[in-house]
């Protein structure tokens, strides 16, 4: 008898059936992508509603649930088109011209993608940021679906021969597009409640969050039309369908954006003579490295009692938009070109030759860079999304290809990033530092020396973390397990984002491998926490962060600017 026989099976950790239900998700939507079309509550789309439902994903909150998942509905409504719920047929698309068209681009609030209601019934989504887009829009639509069936299943009685007459209600104020008085409005708010499975109260509070000024009853409009299209699948077996067109299927995973990208980039590099000056690129925001330099020499009469981070927190209010501006004058007669994003990867970059500018003005001084030709020049780059971010990094890194056919290397001394994660010691605002990059889903993982250190952080006013950080496929597909096995075990994980590992995937093979760029290049990775998706109620469905993140992201954005200069 062998010893294998005593050796008791374990049963799978809720951990291990998540990891391995992300896994399949993502086989499942490589697969339907490569296929160019399925129908997501029809047997092609079963795998990744099954896997949705058995990860139940923080984010989406009560999807396993009868009752509708209220605040998963906005956060996911928030990053797609408007009237998406409206229509049968979604078409993801890549850049094909619909922007010289008599079509109006629909942008969702919480995501740049121009999106374009082609007629009643379809919706095209233009994808210009990757697969990560891809996937990211993929469940947010399966999740969209799921929640209308649980709409339709309330609604229909008699084996789907009949509604419910809270539904006949709404759907006559709905397709006559009645204004309701307060009282009215109330009373079709209580039939709605029923219809959802919620409190009087929870269905107040979300009908206010999507009210808008031309449009106060937009939720009543949105559950009908997610509930009639659910009926209709169920009824008539009139099933909704996502397709991918030919040319997106066709430039995913070709660096077609990030290519057009890079080279607008370089090209004004070249033309300015600045291939050869030292280099450090910055992925960022588009304000925080901008306003470090510029803004205390245009407006040294704010900053009270030396606090720099008054000043800047005054200029991210909506009100002060004269400040903003302001700076902005100064900063484009004084080194900073302005390169606004026309290759469709929505990345918008600033050139800044820091010999343009007086620094003995600003809040730094060049220890590093006495001669001209060695002072250096700034590339600070807005954020990437998921595999955007290898796509665009590897692009940057090559050399450029002149007219003349002749070939430049930049000088590239650091790669910096500055960016947003999830945290899993901490809270919102807090800093994490990274010491290496794991890539979830895979056994692939990236030490590095990071440039910046938790001491020098010291005294800033910010609670400090050092540890591992996962690169997850996408933010919406965590749930708590998960998490807290990456937290507790080995792994020693600190934060989760989208982008690490993929920027220094790119990095690596550049400057280890392809010798694009000198061994030696610096890299510095921080990041500031928008949630702890640990605590309940502080996942990114919570609402922004508001001036909390005005004072992390402006003292990294200064030690960044410190080592540089």
């Amino acid at each position: 008898m062998s010893n294998m026989s005593h050796v008791k099976i374990k049963g799978r950790t809720r951990a291990q059936e998540s990891s391995s239900a992300i896994e399949r998700l993502y086989i499942s939507m490589r697969h339907l992508f490569s296929r160019g079309f399925y129908k997501p509550m029809g047997v092609s789309g079963d795998a990744l509603r099954q896997s949705l439902l058995l990860l139940r994903p923080e984010i989406y909150g009560s999807i396993g649930d009868e009752k509708l998942e209220l605040n998963g509905l906005v956060y996911v409504l928030e990053r797609l088109p408007v009237g998406i719920e409206e229509c049968l047929y979604i078409n993801l698309t890549s850049e094909e011209g619909y922007g010289n068209s008599h079509f109006k681009p629909i942008i969702p609030p919480k995501r740049r993608r121009n999106c374009y209601r082609i007629d009643k019934d379809q919706m095209n989504i233009e994808v210009t940021r990757g697969r990560s887009e891809i996937y990211d829009i993929l469940t947010h639509l399966t999740f969209l679906f799921i929640e209308s069936h649980k709409i339709a299943k309330k609604v229909l009685v008699d084996e789907g021969e009949d509604t419910v007459r809270e539904w006949k209600k709404l759907e006559d104020v709905v397709l006559h597009n009645k204004n309701l008085t307060v009282n009215e409005c109330d009373i079709l708010m209580a039939h709605v409640a029923g219809i959802i499975g919620r409190t009087f109260e929870e269905t107040q509070k979300v009908h206010a969050a999507f009210s808008e000024k031309n449009n106060p009853n937009r939720f009543f409009q949105i559950i009908y039309w997610l509930g009639r299209l659910a009926i209709s699948e169920i009824v008539d077996n009139n099933k909704r369908a996502i397709s991918f067109s030919p040319v997106l299927r066709e430039r995913i995973g070709h660096h077609f954006y990030g290519e057009i990208w890079a080279n607008s980039i370089k090209t004004i590099l070249n033309e300015k003579g600045l291939m050869k000056r030292p280099i450090h690129i910055i992925s960022a925001n588009m304000h925080s490295v901008m306003n470090s330099i510029y803004a205390p020499i245009v407006l040294p009469i704010k900053i009270e009692n030396d606090n720099v981070i008054d000043l800047f927190v005054q200029m991210s209010k909506d009100e002060n938009n004269n400040l903003r501006s302001q700076v902005k004058k100064y900063a484009n007669k004084n080194g900073l070109i302005f390169l606004p994003d026309t290759s469709g990867t929505n990345i918008d970059v600033q050139i800044i030759d820091t010999e343009k500018i007086d620094i003995s003005k600003t809040r730094y001084s060049l220890k590093n860079s006495l001669k001209n030709e060695l002072k250096p020049v700034l590339v600070v780059m807005d954020y990437a999304f998921g595999e955007q971010a290898y796509e665009t990094m590897d692009e940057l890194l090559k050399p450029f290809k002149d007219k003349k056919g002749d070939i430049h290397f930049l000088n590239v001394e650091s790669v910096s990033i500055m960016g947003k994660a999830g945290i899993l010691d901490g809270g919102k605002g807090d800093i994490m530092i990274p010491s290496s990059h794991i890539f979830e889903g895979t056994a692939d993982n990236y030490p590095f020396k990071n440039q910046l250190r938790k001491k020098m952080f010291e005294g800033c006013g910010v609670d400090v973390y050092t540890g591992s950080m996962v690169t997850v496929l996408g933010t919406s597909l965590q749930n708590k397990d998960i998490l807290k096995f990456f937290h507790n075990s080995t792994w020693k994980v600190t934060g989760l984002e989208m982008e690490g590992a993929h920027y220094q995937k790119a990095i690596q093979a550049a400057s280890k491998i392809r010798g694009n760029i000198s061994k030696k290049v610096k890299v510095r990775y921080a990041y500031y926490a928008s949630d702890n998706p640990l605590e309940t109620g502080s996942t990114l469905a919570s609402g922004g962060l508001g001036t909390t993140g005005v004072l992390p992201t402006y003292v990294i954005t200064e030690k960044i600017l410190e080592q540089i200069f």
